[in-house]
């Protein structure tokens, strides 16, 4: 992998983890262009981590809230949210894996993410805030953060949905969407950690130190930008916007798929 390469994905990396059209995708689609051979879990998750730095900037009250107040209710209800997603994960860890490695169903997956926003904006709000907020709102969204450990099902996406059709106030919707970010990346990097670790010293990802840190700057920066970007155009766009983005990349990656084996090789 090039610098330029690292930098670019980086870029798509932060600036689509936390808009609702899935950053594993188009990380997905821009290796897939790229040509690539190296792990490719591994070097997500480098970059999804990057990306944490813009939610501990941005949101570093929550975050102190939660370290100082283990028991708030704030934590808890982000800890509710997590253990589905860490069950899930841990259950269908094999098949997420070849769900990364081959992106058979790539365009599928981001076809589900439009229907999925598209119906989140169906449901009539009832502004629900933190206080207001049950453990069964906290499992389900947790869930729908489950689902979107499949490349190309956006986790903000996921989340941002669930909540709403929870009940959730918009805002709040977002804050929470964010603050499960935090321990799902963790999560999923302490994994992947400790899978190389066990491999051994002949485990590589494939990708020099430099141009791997460089790529992660590039996510932590655009990373940034993207949640500034979220949290002052939520409130007043829809998630329609978004469903009809993935709608069209979805029906371009089929089709290229199906048809054209341009970027993609590997046919359903």
């Amino acid at each position: 992998m090039t610098l330029i390469e690292s930098i670019i994905l980086g870029l798509v990396q932060g600036l689509t983890e936390f808009l609702p059209v899935s950053s594993s995708g188009h990380l997905a689609v821009f290796q897939e262009i790229f040509k690539k051979d190296y792990n490719v879990i591994s070097y997500n998750v480098a970059l999804h981590v990057a990306t944490l730095i813009a939610v501990f900037v941005i949101f570093k009250d929550d975050v102190l809230e939660m370290i100082r107040k283990p028991f708030s209710r704030l934590t808890l209800m982000v800890v509710a949210g997590t253990m589905p997603t860490l069950i899930i994960g841990a259950a269908f860890s094999d098949f997420f894996d070849k769900m990364f490695r081959t992106n058979a169903t790539l365009g599928l997956q981001f076809f589900l993410t439009g229907i999925i926003l598209l119906y989140a904006e169906s449901v009539k709000n009832k502004g629900k805030d933190l206080e207001n907020m049950k453990y069964a709102d906290a499992i389900f969204v947790g869930v729908a953060q489950g689902i979107a450990i499949l490349p190309a099902v956006s986790r903000s996406g996921m989340t941002i949905s669930g909540a709403l059709w929870r009940g959730l106030d918009r805002k709040f919707a977002l804050r929470y969407s964010f603050l499960m970010s935090i321990p799902a990346i963790l999560a999923a990097a302490a994994k992947d950690a400790y899978d190389l670790v066990k491999a051994g010293p002949s485990a590589s990802m494939g990708v020099e130190p430099g141009v791997l840190i460089t790529g992660m700057i590039a996510a932590g920066i655009s990373g940034y930008v993207a949640v500034r970007f979220m949290l002052n155009v939520f409130r007043k766009t829809s998630l329609k916007v978004f469903s009809y983005y993935v709608f069209a990349l979805g029906a371009l990656i089929i089709l290229d798929q199906l048809v054209f084996n341009i970027i993609f090789s590997r046919p359903f």
